[in-house]
């Protein structure tokens, strides 16, 4: 009946499996078992205290009956009729001492054994209430046996009013008597109720829940099989919400770890061709290095690009390297003039005759921003909408890629705008996640996940503007920096 759960750690070579065992007397079972037993006790308790009263009253109201009917028949005849050991039988049947009758406010001794010396208790049967009379059966249960008793009190429509002097360790006798049936009989209420809630709550609860603990440690222990998921019943109920809620759990966790697995091995493979790729890119700056010397104004034109672009070639392969690693530098901010940085993006950029780049930024206009960040951001944008593009050969749609800014206090807002296809539904869902925002096939959507994060770096944001057929707008929104208040201070202070 014990449920043992098994968990393997480590990593590498497989540990032994380290076995725990739930025992049979903490298992959720046999605690609910046990409970129910004591609820259901405690509630023939709290039963009990009235039966016991109920029990002890009638006891009482049955002896002064049987008095009743015998002092009737003696009122009427001779009392001293009976022979001593007849009226020893009278009160022995009763189990009484003495018996008297009350008529018209005058007492009559009918018949007696020997009159005690004293007498510990007067009841009063009819002015018996619920709670005295749980307190005297209490009473008379845990500390009687040794009392003598005066019972009096009307029996039936009769004006008299009868008294028996008797002994209470009859009375405690037979009420010890009837709580020990009661307690059997409610001990085994008690069980066959438990057996019954158990085996309900058993189907209903606590067998799914033992259902959801093995998923779960199954689970943990192969997340990337498909198989260790969790089918949930057709249950409306909590427990039909839990597993669901823990299938889907499970089918969000798995993709995530397909997700980081993926991502660790695009690390660990660009890791591996970081070092011969800079080696290669070390000796292509050193030949672009050597076109310089070259007279031709064409050359001359080229070779400042070609070392630009070799260089950030350098940046991206670390770049991506550290994407992989989460370890993306903080962004060095200075003052940037926006266009001329447009102009580089546009250079690097592989544009076909077909399509029209403008640069819409005022030759002015200034933003606050790293350099090489906004420019990885703004080439990630410009080269989705361009390989968007690409993709329609038809000569007369307008093939148009427009970059305009705007200031709106000291927010700089860079729109980029296309005349592309527009954006599938599955992209715009998961627009900024890593492999899974990719508007093409084949692509990573690394892209837009990685200019979400500089920009996010910046403190501004990267939001789809608006994407339907023939127009995708994104814009990149960036905060200047913060002035502090005690720079600004010592800035007054210096002299002009």
């Amino acid at each position: 009946m014990s449920e043992t759960i098994r968990a393997e750690e480590g990593t590498g070579t497989p540990a032994p499996a380290a076995v725990r065992t739930v025992p049979l007397s903490r298992g959720l079972s046999t605690k609910l078992l046990l409970l129910t037993i004591v609820f259901v006790l405690l509630a023939e308790v709290l039963i009990f205290l009235p039966w016991i009263a109920s029990y002890r009253l009638n006891w009482l109201k049955e002896r002064l009956s049987t008095a009743a009917a015998v002092s009737i028949v003696l009122v009427q005849g001779e009392s001293t009729s009976l022979s001593r050991t007849a009226q020893n039988d009278v009160l022995m049947a009763i189990g009484a001492k003495a018996i008297a009758v009350r008529d018209g406010g005058v007492s009559r001794l009918l018949v007696v054994a020997e009159m005690p010396p004293q007498v510990d208790e007067h009841i009063d049967i009819a002015s018996i209430g619920m709670i005295k009379g749980m307190t005297g059966a209490l009473d008379t249960l845990f500390f009687g046996g040794k009392r003598m008793l005066r019972v009096f009190g009307p029996v039936g429509d009769s004006d008299k009013e009868f008294e028996l002097i008797m002994p209470d360790n009859s009375l405690r006798n037979a009420m010890l008597r009837y709580s020990r049936n009661v307690a059997f009989v409610s001990l085994l209420i008690s069980l066959f109720t438990a057996m019954l809630v158990y085996a309900a709550i058993d189907l209903i609860m606590i067998g799914p829940i033992r259902t959801m603990t093995r998923s779960m440690l199954s689970f943990s222990e192969a997340p990337d099989d498909p198989g260790r998921i969790i089918h949930p019943a057709a249950r409306a109920d909590e427990i039909g919400v839990a597993e669901r809620e823990l299938s889907q759990m499970q089918e969000r966790l798995q993709k995530m770890l397909s997700e980081q697995k993926h991502l660790a091995d695009l690390g660990l493979a660009v890791s591996k061709i970081n070092h011969d790729m800079r080696n290669i890119l070390a000796s292509a700056q050193l030949m672009s290095d050597r076109l310089r010397q070259v007279k031709d104004p064409t050359v001359q034109a080229f070779a400042p690009k070609l070392l630009r672009a070799l260089d950030r070639a350098v940046s991206y392969s670390e770049g991506v390297l550290h994407y992989g690693r989460t370890q993306e530098p903080p962004p060095s901010r200075r003052r940037l003039r926006l266009r001329q940085l447009v102009e580089d993006v546009h250079g690097l950029l592989d544009i076909d005759q077909g399509i029209e780049f403008v640069n819409a930024i005022e030759p002015a206009f200034e933003v606050d921003a790293d350099s090489e960040q906004l420019f990885r951001v703004l080439t990630n944008l410009c080269r989705n909408s361009v390989q968007a593009m690409a993709a329609d050969k038809e000569s007369a749609l307008v093939r148009r890629l427009a970059v305009s800014a705007v200031r709106l206090g000291s927010v700089s807002r860079i729109v980029v705008t296309d005349t592309g296809p527009g954006l599938p539904p599955k992209a715009r869902e998961n627009l900024f996640a890593a492999f899974r925002g990719s508007a093409r096939s084949g692509g990573t959507g690394l892209g837009l996940a990685i200019a979400h994060e500089l920009i996010r770096a910046h403190g501004g944001t990267v939001e789809l503007v608006e994407s339907i057929g023939g127009r995708t707008t994104f814009a990149v929104t960036i905060p200047d920096q913060p002035v502090r208040l005690d720079q600004a201070r010592n800035g007054l202070r210096r002299p002009a």
